[in-house]
């Protein structure tokens, strides 16, 4: 799928003579007319959405994965937040060490929002890159809670903890996508690379395949 954007008329399309309409976020067709513009990557289109047109994405995209993270796991999450916050997109995470420290530190210095959901009593006790801390706290269920809210789900690494924020994203037809030793679960992509990932994202938000019915 190739994406084009008319900037006189802040129209994208694709090349199968569809129209983005902002306010279903779905394809429909349109007449040549309509078109008119300079190809762009899906992650352009992406950014495109969030920065410039009248109807951004409103809900995160979530990040979860191991407090006792791998230095390549907090390598990849890192970038994957730096690269979720370039997108003009939210952050959620768990808020706490490890996979969501590090996305959360990525999101934050490349000047994005990070919001963590965490099983805790105070919400002070989030990691400091966290923008927005909500403590729900012990003995809670963080990632069913993060799941919900999210557009969509990235797993960097982890266990049952994770295995579970997967299973809950299965279960209500959310959007998953796994890197660096997650959980293997049938039918859920692996990706190695970030900007793979994030391609894949900039897809979800952009509702490319259709498979999301309403605007978040």
């Amino acid at each position: 799928m190739k994406f084009f954007l008319n900037l006189d008329t802040n129209i994208l399309y694709d090349d199968d003579n569809r129209v983005f309409d902002l306010m279903a976020r779905r394809w429909r067709r349109a007449a040549p007319a309509a078109m008119g513009g300079k190809q762009i990557t899906v992650q352009d289109a992406c950014r495109w959405l969030q920065r410039q047109a009248d109807h951004p994405v409103r809900a995160p995209i979530a990040v979860i994965g191991p407090s006792d993270a791998s230095p390549s796991q907090i390598e990849k999450a890192e970038g994957l937040g730096s690269g979720i916050a370039k997108l003009g997109l939210a952050l959620l995470c768990d808020g706490r060490a490890g996979v969501a420290t590090a996305a959360a530190k990525g999101a934050k210095e490349a000047g994005g929002s990070v919001l963590g959901i965490f099983p805790e009593a105070d919400w002070r006790d989030a990691n400091p890159y966290v923008t927005f801390s909500l403590a729900i706290g012990p003995g809670s269920a963080p990632y069913a809670a993060i799941v919900n809210a999210s557009l969509c789900v990235l797993a960097v690494g982890g266990g049952y903890d994770t295995l579970c924020g997967i299973a809950h994203a299965k279960h209500i037809d959310r959007k998953v996508f796994t890197t660096d030793g997650a959980p293997t679960v049938e039918d859920i992509p692996a990706i190695d690379s970030t900007e793979e990932t994030l391609d894949a994202i900039s897809n979800v938000v952009l509702n490319t395949d259709g498979a999301e019915p309403t605007w978040r």
